[in-house]
């Protein structure tokens, strides 16, 4: 079976976020499942010269772009034993920065879409299917279902859309999109890209795509409720039987505190030696040296979806405990201003990070005893995975990927992996931070809340195996 997959990021080439995560790590766990993926993506001038100098030119055209006649190349690459396809437009491509255009982002993936459906088109072996991810591809399988339907090479091909984040949904007017794509009114129905008198790309992978799947079983069903559908619960109540949620899972060849080459001493089981990297961070940070105090460690967007508005009201009374933190992120200047203020404040008990540093967050995993993340709403989350990985305990709101995978610690029969609360308030927080200092002296308690943690198979295989059950029911 082969398989396509659109994407606007992947590890090892780009990164920004965990799509990356996702669009990196299944294509090689579906090729262990004889899988044969594909993974196509913008050729940015991000990615680095070692993916791109032997890059083969696979086929050039141009691309009708409304009004336009646009150059696209395709480059063949490969990178962890996947085949990667590049779509070359410098102008649209080679930025400084991948996302973040404005009106211009409709321009470069509606491009984009139409590039990946050519290049399908002209294709000598078509996939069996095209799965695509997010608002920036969600255009590709209304253009297969509407432009290219009679396309007798493209028949056989059917779509999976796969949302990782509805909050971002790819929203334009319509008359932009009409010039773009060359599309009448006929498709701004209710039953199309219609959205509040604009058109969501998003909406448009919902409605056409054949099946639809998303992160986690919780957040399937939360998005098909007005508190967290963002004004498509309609469309994915309609649709919800070609709804999955699949939870995600991590590369655990790369999340292994044995062979992580970043961490100052490596272990697997020892929350002595864990503790070891905990020295090595408040050394590293300036922070009082002291294996004994608790340290909870934060890697993450600094914004409101994150629950940093809740961090903030709650930031006096943790500080005011024995503990130190430690905070690794960018994001809304004024969470970055009420960090940089209470570290200020409390240089002793908080350190904070601003930016991303893939060896100071896997440091930070490894050094932290717990690891907070109080979400508004989190789709997967893949921090409290590799937390665990690293034995750190998590500290997370019920909330989508975070209901799913951390279970709350019972002290009644000694079961969970970690700590949670309901309803998005900072006292809630700070009782369960509490709850969780408190545990966290008793050694024995501590260790069976870590060791049931890190029994959790946090691979792929799972996921994977219920992908390609999906692309075998479609293929059928």
């Amino acid at each position: 079976m082969k398989v396509w997959f659109a994407a606007s990021e992947a590890v090892p080439l780009v990164k920004t976020g965990g799509l990356a995560d996702v669009a990196g790590a299944l294509p090689k766990a579906l090729g262990k499942l004889g899988v044969d993926v594909t993974v196509v993506l913008p050729k940015y001038g991000a990615i680095p010269e070692a993916f791109t100098k032997d890059a083969a030119t696979l086929d050039t055209f141009e691309v009708q772009l409304g009004w336009r006649r646009q150059y696209c190349g395709v480059l063949e690459t490969h990178a962890d034993g996947v085949r990667y396809l590049l779509i070359d437009n410098e102008s649209y491509f080679k930025r400084h920065y991948l996302y973040g255009y404005g009106d211009q982002e409709a321009e470069r993936f509606a491009f984009f879409c139409l590039a990946v459906c050519e290049a399908l088109v002209r294709s000598k072996t078509p996939p069996d299917i095209v799965h695509c991810h997010d608002w920036q591809t969600g255009l590709i399988p209304m253009l297969l279902r509407t432009r290219y339907a009679y396309d007798p090479g493209l028949k056989p091909v059917r779509t999976v859309f796969t949302v990782h984040n509805l909050q971002y949904q790819g929203v334009f007017s319509r008359e932009l999109l009409k010039d773009l794509l060359s599309i009448g009114n006929d498709l701004f129905g209710e039953e199309g890209l219609e959205f509040y008198g604009a058109g969501s790309c998003m909406k448009a992978g919902l409605r056409y795509a054949d099946k639809l799947t998303t992160v986690s079983p919780a957040y399937a069903q939360e998005i098909q409720t007005e508190a967290y559908g963002e004004k498509l619960d309609g469309v994915l109540r309609q649709r919800a039987g070609d709804l999955t949620g699949i939870l995600n899972g991590i590369d655990t060849d790369s999340y292994d505190p044995q062979r992580d080459p970043n961490l100052a001493v490596p272990y697997r089981h020892s929350l002595a030696k864990k503790r070891k990297n905990k020295s090595a961070l408040q050394r590293e940070f300036g922070l009082p040296a002291n294996e004994g105090t608790p340290m909870i460690g934060i890697v993450s967007r600094l914004a409101g979806q994150k629950g940093f508005d809740l961090i903030g009201e709650a930031l006096p009374e943790l500080l005011a405990e024995d503990l130190q933190m430690v905070v690794l992120g960018s994001g809304d200047p004024h969470f970055e201003a009420m960090l940089r203020d209470a570290s200020g404040l409390h240089p002793d008990k908080l350190f904070v990070w601003f930016g991303f540093n893939e060896g100071l967050a896997r440091r930070i995993y490894a050094a932290s005893d717990m690891f907070l993340m109080p979400s508004r709403f989190e789709p997967c989350g893949l921090s409290q995975l590799i937390a665990m990985r690293y034995l750190a305990v998590p500290i997370v709101r019920e909330t989508g990927g975070l209901r799913d995978t951390v279970e709350p610690y019972n002290e009644f029969d000694g079961t969970g992996n970690g700590f949670s609360f309901g309803p998005a308030a900072s006292r809630d927080m700070v009782f369960t931070v509490r709850r969780a200092l408190a545990f966290y002296k008793d050694e024995a308690v501590w260790e069976r809340i870590v060791k049931a943690g890190a029994s959790r198979d946090y691979s792929w295989k799972t996921s994977a195996d219920a992908y390609r059950r999906i692309y075998r029911e479609l293929a059928q």
